[in-house]
């Protein structure tokens, strides 16, 4: 494995970081996680907008310029040999003190990892999963959007806790009105009377590069779209439900909080996208 870090490869085990690096001690960061496909790196250009604007809502900048970050991203999966895997790219604020204040850290860091990646056994696409609610609210927009792909996902680590506690792989996070947001890696869908809902990014959900590739694949087949406003019961009496994101690609779910979703099996539509979204990506 060749790990780029700051313009130059390492081996995973001479890959190291300062433990004075705020991406370290503070989560003070920004990641993009993404996927290769027959070689190929999916949506680079997307992911790599999305990286810009996450750090530039943070106020970091980022030591090089998008095209060069791209080429980065190509050379090292090129160079670690990858046809199918993951790359998890990360900028942290790069070397400081011990304090918060970030003008202390003189040059972010830049790091490219390509590995493999399976989250979930190819018999869950066939079957389906159950999730459950987690008691841990997602965090107000209002404190910080959601937009952010930031290194600090503790809340998200707490709800992943509490999905595993229920012996469940996903858990679906409310916000703090009630409505429901995400899931703890995932954005989420439900089908209803063939129309496809999932949460707006102020209700506290990723504006997920997957998430925008499927709802497009489903306009494209004629199936209405929309983001909405959804709470509990409406995910207990949906017709179907799936969650998207890079590493799940499209997840059905077929229960959730011991409710049966459907008839308890991976809905028509939720096939039906599955298998244009491996048309899409492997194209």
């Amino acid at each position: 494995m060749k790990i780029f870090i700051d313009g130059k490869y390492y081996s995973r085990a001479d890959a190291k970081v300062s433990v004075f690096d705020h991406g370290l001690l503070y989560g003070d960061g920004v990641f993009e996680g993404l996927r290769i496909y027959n070689g190929k790196v999916f949506k680079l250009k997307e992911h790599i907008e999305r990286l810009y604007f996450s750090a530039k809502a943070i106020l970091l900048d980022i030591p090089m310029e998008e095209e060069d970050l791209e080429n980065a991203v190509i050379d090292t999966v090129k160079a670690n040999k990858k046809i199918n895997g993951y790359i998890r790219l990360v900028i942290t604020r790069g070397e400081g003190l011990l304090g918060l204040d970030p003008a202390q850290c003189k040059k972010a860091s830049v790091i490219i990892i390509v590995d493999d990646l399976q989250l979930y056994p190819e018999e869950y696409y066939k079957k389906g999963i159950q999730i459950v609610t987690a008691p841990t609210r997602r965090i107000r927009p209002d404190s910080l959007d959601p937009r952010i792909k930031s290194l600090n996902y503790l809340n998200n680590i707490m709800a992943k806790i509490e999905a595993k506690q229920a012996g469940c792989l996903e858990a679906v996070m409310l916000n703090s009105e009630g409505f429901v947001s995400e899931c703890t890696a995932d954005n989420i869908f439900i089908v209803k009377d063939n129309e496809i809902l999932t949460p707006a990014p102020y209700h506290g959900a990723l504006d997920g590069i997957t998430m925008r590739t499927v709802m497009e694949i489903a306009q494209s087949l004629g199936i209405k779209t929309s983001e909405s406003a959804i709470t509990r019961y409406d995910l207990y009496n949906a017709d179907e439900c799936f969650l998207t994101g890079t590493g799940a690609e499209i997840m059905p779910v077929i229960k959730i909080d011991s409710r049966l979703i459907g008839d308890g099996t991976p809905g028509s539509v939720t096939d039906y996208l599955i298998k244009h979204f491996r048309n899409v990506v492997m194209a």
